[in-house]
């Protein structure tokens, strides 16, 4: 594998006196931030119109390897974060039963419909995963930064400015969930209603990252180029898939365990994903997305034990409102926000399927059976 750099670079490489009087150059993100540009541009306007070709070292560790190498640091957050998310499932196991009377006395509860027994079942339970979720969160901020808290370090605010917007977008989601539980909202709310809460996410990604560049299919190259740029829209494109993902999940539902049953699927292959990738060079990224992603799923398979069929409790357009968010945070966030559309291709089919009822082409009924 090999690229080439302009000529601009070329005069950093090529001059190290250049390069160490005249300029201050560092990786960040994948960017040269150099100071001094004019003075170093004129420099390199002296130089012919050449490139640097660098070539990746077939001596590089294995991608494996690197990545139990990784894994295997005592000090890493994750283990932590593990630990945290096995006292997670067993808390939101253990509460759920304790707060089920407590729904029910409150008038939040359903009949299930595919049931001959009419019982009700306590409904907007996720709200309680939710919270445990959240809480689990709210222990670990401090994890990943210990280093820089004890060694009077520099502190990564950019990364720390990330983690807390992401806990804003799925706090007020939940917020708005349990609302919508408890009012019933019309479907143009629950449309709105993401959009507002991913602005955090989407003023983060424009500090921090800032990239609307995408790669552009091998077929298409002939017509579109390697890649293209697509500015404002991209932008667009993010904001609809955190609305894309807090209403697929809440549209493909009627069995029991299967809004909560297809989130464990999507946050297990999330989760795969982000360990392959932990040995990559985008390591970091992937690891915010674990740090989410590991109570979610503790958190998600508690909530199926009680919602699994026989179900006895109900999930709630809370709980399809909180995993979608958390969904569409690590996907925007991590960086793979197109991967992201790979992990809903069922809900992506169960969507355009259900245009005509969701657009009031045909009857759309109150509860959609299978």
């Amino acid at each position: 594998m090999s690229f080439s750099w302009p000529c601009y670079s070329a005069a950093l490489l090529q001059n190290p006196a250049t390069r160490l009087n005249n300029a201050t150059h560092f990786v960040s993100k994948g960017k040269f931030r150099v100071k001094k540009r004019k003075q170093v541009y004129q420099e390199c306007s002296s130089f012919p119109q050449q490139t640097v070709k660098v070539t990746r070292s077939s001596s590089n560790p294995n991608t494996v390897l690197r990545l139990f190498a990784f894994l295997k640091h005592t000090k890493h957050p994750l283990r932590s974060l593990f630990a945290l998310s096995v006292v997670a499932y067993v808390v939101t196991v253990r509460i759920i039963p304790r707060f089920k009377d407590m729904f029910v006395k409150a008038n939040l509860c359903g009949i299930d419909m595919s049931k001959s027994r009419k019982e009700k079942i306590p409904e907007a339970l996720g709200v309680v995963t939710g919270c445990v979720f959240l809480i689990t969160l709210f222990i670990f901020i401090p994890v990943p930064f210990s280093q820089s808290i004890l060694k009077n370090a520099d502190f990564p605010h950019d990364e720390f400015v990330e983690l807390i917007s992401a806990l804003l977008s799925i706090c007020c989601m939940l917020l708005l969930g349990f609302a919508d539980d408890v009012l019933d909202l019309r479907w143009r709310h629950k449309l709105l209603l993401p959009t507002i809460a991913s602005l955090p996410l989407l003023m983060v990604y424009y500090v921090n990252f800032n990239s609307t560049t995408i790669i552009v299919p091998k077929p298409l190259r002939p017509w579109f180029g390697l890649s293209i740029s697509l500015g404002i829209l991209y932008y667009v494109y993010m904001g609809m898939l955190a609305v894309f993902c807090t209403n697929a999940i809440n549209i493909l539902a009627g069995v029991n365990g299967l809004e909560v049953g297809q989130s464990v699927i999507i946050a297990a292959s999330i989760i795969l994903f982000n360990i392959i990738e932990l040995g990559g060079d985008l390591w970091k990224a992937h690891q915010f997305s674990l740090y989410f992603m590991l109570p979610y799923l503790a958190t998600s398979v508690a909530l199926l034990q009680h919602n699994w069929y026989p179900s006895r409790v109900f999930v709630g357009d809370t709980f399809c409102y909180f995993s979608g968010m958390t969904f569409a945070v690590v996907g925007i966030l991590g960086h793979f926000s197109k991967t992201m559309l790979l992990f809903f291709l069922p809900q992506v089919i169960n969507f355009v399927y259900s245009v005509p009822q969701l657009f009031h082409l045909v009857p759309c009924p109150r509860h959609r059976l299978p």
